[in-house]
């Protein structure tokens, strides 16, 4: 199980929406998505040190550091670039550190007055974790914090029924829940972990597509891997992930993610594209620089060689 609450980079409609946020909070979430990683972290920074009492900013350069973790642990098979393992590194600790932070800051302002914007806040303080924990293989403590997690989204939602956002992180968890194996599952039962409903889960996910102010576009990333890895809506996938890949096109996960789409249903020379695209755009980090190369030379290979065998 692996719950994931990034960000999206729009305010509501006009400009005025349900949550709070500080100033620069959309220029950063622009920068995160636009793949620009270094620049997000440094000026969540920057927000950390004007307000440090908000957990927005520790959430955002952690929402940075995530997707350089990702592309980093990324691996080609099945098909499909994903992110399914990583070992445990000494960086980690500053990206749990983040998260504590901004959980123990949310949990402060819900001491002096609970609210659904803290207890949304609280709860991606703990997906955060969530994520990270379930990519190294620790799954009583992805378990752990992913409970408490949903019990924050729950709040959140009981104190404003209309908080889209919320419904990321409860959809995630429906969904990832529901989709266990069943050994998973059984132990899940002696966990005492809630259960969840996938139709619920792909519900909320659109939901948070449709009405979150900071959760579009992740929900849109989540929905489309999720699509991809257990249902095999390969159409469907590249449909709801094409408006964030236009809307950040220096983004090369995106152009990864919609290469494999399109090899599974067969269009070579979209899926192709897509791999170029991705290995020309320009990407600070070394480290993940050379992952997408070596991803994107695999997932090619793997195209060619699935053509001539047809022929």
């Amino acid at each position: 199980m692996c719950l994931a609450m990034p960000f999206c980079a729009s305010p509501a409609v006009g400009g005025v929406g349900r949550m709070n946020v500080p100033a620069g909070t959309w220029e950063i979430i622009g920068k995160i998505y636009s793949f620009d990683l270094s620049a997000a972290a440094e000026a969540a920074k920057k927000m950390q040190a004007e307000q440090p009492e908000h957990p927005l900013g520790y959430l955002l350069e952690g929402e940075a550091l995530w997707w350089k973790i990702w592309c980093a642990s990324a691996d080609y098979k099945w098909g499909m670039v994903d992110a399914r393992h990583r070992q445990k590194q000494p960086s980690d600790q500053h990206y749990f550190d983040l998260a504590a932070k901004a959980y123990s800051l949310a949990r402060a302002q819900i001491e002096r007055g609970d609210s659904a914007e803290m207890q949304l806040y609280s709860g991606m303080a703990d997906a955060l974790a969530a994520r990270l924990y379930g990519l190294r293989g620790e799954n009583r403590a992805t378990a752990r914090v992913g409970v408490r997690a949903r019990q924050s989204f729950l709040r959140a939602h009981e104190l404003d029924p209309a908080l889209a956002d919320a419904d990321l992180g409860l959809g995630l968890y429906n969904y990832y829940v529901d989709t266990l194996s069943s050994i998973a599952k059984v132990l899940r039962f002696f966990m005492g972990i809630p259960g969840g409903s996938k139709q619920d889960g792909l519900r909320q996910l659109e939901n948070a597509i449709a009405h979150g102010e900071l959760t579009p576009t992740p929900a849109r990333i989540y929905l489309s891997l999720n699509l991809h890895r257990f249902d095999q809506q390969y159409a469907r996938a590249i449909e709801v992930l094409n408006p964030a890949a236009q809307k950040y096109p220096s983004n090369p996960l995106f152009q990864m993610m919609l290469g494999d789409l399109h090899a599974k249903l067969g269009h070579k020379d979209l899926a192709l594209q897509h791999y170029r695209a991705a290995t020309a755009l320009p990407v600070e980090d070394a480290e993940c620089r050379a992952r997408i190369v070596a991803l994107a030379a695999a997932a090619t290979a793997a195209v060619n060689a699935e053509s001539s065998q047809k022929y």
